[in-house]
Formats: structure tokens, C-alpha cells, sequence
């Protein structure tokens, strides 16, 4: 189930040229899907589901929330994929963040939402009560770096703000992804950019089962062109994503580094395509901690009556351990391709 994450990716990269403006498209759509429904028999699992029920990918049958809840404080990492701009998935972090606080966790939350160049204001921002909002959204460039309504994440930021639980900016800055996107990885591995960022030394993992699935599906999402035609998305892509897994594998070094035993699990909150088979981020982010990981993935879904079977597929396939079915956010069902 694999869904387009168009809007807030377009304003990330910025309009640079032509050939930038399809790149902007193109690398929010890890979630690209064909559209068709897939037949629905009665009598199957998904015959019962409705929004705001949480379900076994596995199985595809109903998990009660409250005791899954309850068995969160025993991972590292808890993936939250969510369509952008639906407030019922933020609903849902925010139900897990409390969750957490309630049994005595002091969460770290990472959001894809902010760029490392904003981690500062960020920082000054949660623990300051004389910066204000305005300037907040200023210095942290939410204008440049994502986009869109703030109102829609502040719920999560004041949150944390409130509990005073960390929160670490997961995405690389624009103006290096920008340069993978016009020149390529090996240029932009040249850049002074990528060693501020303190990328040099970083791998770059091209694994191929990732490969496989953005090459496949941004073909099939934009005319069908041949896999070199989109390799310096694809480049920017994996960049992106590595940069991600290392902020969540430097924030468990950073749970697991303090002596209170209390802090975290990390909770990564990002769009929905980050975390699909596991191949974007968290695959990523294990590679990073040869100390291993526990981890689980939760893909936050509309739930659209004509395409649960389609959903049920996915799942099937490993779409991530768990699905939390919600209502659609006031733009509608996300959109996806022809």
C-alpha cells in the first residue's frame, strides 16, 4: 500500500530548474503506487475494519491499542509513517508520546520535519520561554525546509516543549540534497557542504532491494523512462534516508549513553515512505548500531472501504509490522499515481 507523499517534498527541495521541480516530486514518492482496486470477497480480514483500529500486519487482525501501548517501552526505536497533513496521525504520535510518559519514558523524539541546520533553533526553542513562535518558525527556516501549515506538527513540538523531552531534526539540510539532485552523489560528496554536515566517512548504502522498489516506482509514477534517468533522485533519495537513520542511530547512542534509566525509546516520526519494508530508515538506522536494535514500524493508512484488500496485500508483503487505520485528513485520501 504504497501512497504518494507529494505536497510538503515539493516545497523541501525548492524550485530550482526544471529537471529540480521533477525531482521534487519524484523523491517524496516512496510510497508511489499504481491506482486499482483489488477485488474484495467478504469474509475476509479486513471485512471488519474500520478507522482508528490498530492492526497485525501479519495476520491483519485487530491488536487492542492498550495493550500494545503497554509494550512499547521494550523497543529502541518506534517508526510512526505518516500521509502529511492528516491531524489523525499526529493524534496517534501524540497517543504513543503520552503513552510513554504516563509509564515514567522520557521519549526522544525525531522528526523528518526539520533539517540538521535547525537543530539549534530548535534546541533554543524547547528550552527557552522567550523565544517566540514567529521567531521560532524563522530561525528554524520552516518556511524554506518543509512548508505548509505548521499548525499541522505543532501539536508534537509543543508536546515535547511541555514535557521538555528532546527533539532531534532527522533530515539532512536542503542545500545538500539539493546538490546530489543537480550533480550527483560523487560530486556532492566533494562539496565543503557534506563535510560541515559531517558526512564524509558516512556509507552510503545502495542496497538493491531498496534499489529495486524507488527505481520501480518512480518509473511507474512518471512515464516510465529508464533507470538513469532518475539516478541522481534515486542518489538523493538514499541520501536522504541515510541522513535520517544516522539522526535515529545517534539518538539511541544518546539513550544509551545516559545514566538515567528512564530515557527513551526514540520515537521517529516521519512520512509513511520512510519506513516501508523497513528498507528506507530502519534497515538504515540497524546497520548504524552493530550493538542491534529492537525495533517496529507502524504505518499510519486512511482507511478507504474499496481498497482494503489492496491495504491487506501490502501488509502481507511486510509493509511494516503494524497498521493504524484513521479516518482521512481534510485534504482527503492521499493521492496516488495515475
Amino acid at each position: 500500500m504504497c501512497r504518494a507523499e507529494m505536497g510538503p517534498c515539493q516545497k523541501w527541495f525548492g524550485r530550482v530548474g526544471g529537471f529540480l521541480t521533477l525531482a521534487m516530486v519524484l523523491l517524496g514518492l516512496w510510497g508511489c503506487q499504481t491506482n486499482g482496486s483489488v477485488a474484495m470477497p467478504a469474509g475476509q480480514p479486513w471485512s471488519d475494519w474500520s478507522p482508528g483500529q490498530l492492526l497485525d500486519a501479519k495476520t491483519g487482525l485487530v491488536v487492542p491499542t492498550d495493550t500494545w501501548l503497554e509494550q512499547l517501552t521494550g523497543y529502541d526505536v518506534i517508526y510512526l509513517g505518516e500521509e502529511h497533513h492528516n491531524r489523525f496521525h499526529i493524534d496517534v504520535a501524540l497517543t504513543v508520546l503520552r503513552s510513554l510518559a504516563d509509564r515514567g519514558r522520557k521519549p526522544v523524539l525525531t522528526m523528518e520535519m526539520f533539517g540538521w541546520d535547525g537543530q539549534s533553533a530548535l534546541d533554543r526553542y524547547l528550552t527557552s520561554t522567550d523565544v517566540t513562535r514567529t521567531g521560532f518558525l524563522e530561525d528554524v527556516g520552516w518556511k524554506q525546509n518543509w512548508g505548509g501549515a505548521f499548525e499541522d506538527y505543532e501539536p508534537l513540538v509543543q508536546f515535547v516543549r511541555d514535557h521538555r523531552f528532546p527533539l532531534m531534526a532527522m533530515n539532512p539540510p536542503k542545500l545538500l540534497i539539493r546538490q546530489v539532485v543537480k550533480q550527483g552523489l560523487a560530486q556532492a560528496k566533494a562539496s565543503p557542504q557534506w563535510r560541515q554536515w559531517g558526512m564524509e566517512g558516512e556509507a552510503i548504502v545502495d542496497d538493491a532491494a531498496y534499489r529495486s522498489r524507488i527505481l520501480s516506482q518512480l518509473q511507474a509514477c512518471h512515464g516510465g523512462g529508464a533507470p538513469e534517468d532518475y539516478l541522481t533522485m534515486y542518489e538523493a533519495s538514499m541520501v536522504r534516508d541515510e541522513g535520517m537513520a544516522k539522526t535515529v542511530a545517534d539518538a539511541v547512542r544518546r539513550v544509551r549513553a545516559e545514566v538515567d534509566l528512564a530515557q527513551g525509546p526514540v520515537v521517529s516520526y516521519t512520512g509513511g515512505g520512510h519506513v516501508q519494508y523497513r528498507l528506507p530508515v530502519p534497515n538504515r538506522a540497524a546497520r548504524r548500531v552493530p550493538a542491534g536494535l529492537k525495533q517496529v514500524t507502524v504505518y499510519l493508512a486512511t482507511f478507504e472501504r474499496d481498497r482494503a484488500a489492496e491495504l491487506y496485500q501490502s501488509m502481507q508483503e511486510g509493509i511494516a509490522d503494524f497498521v493504524w487505520l484513521t479516518p482521512p485528513g481534510s485534504q482527503g485520501a492521499p493521492r496516488r499515481c495515475r
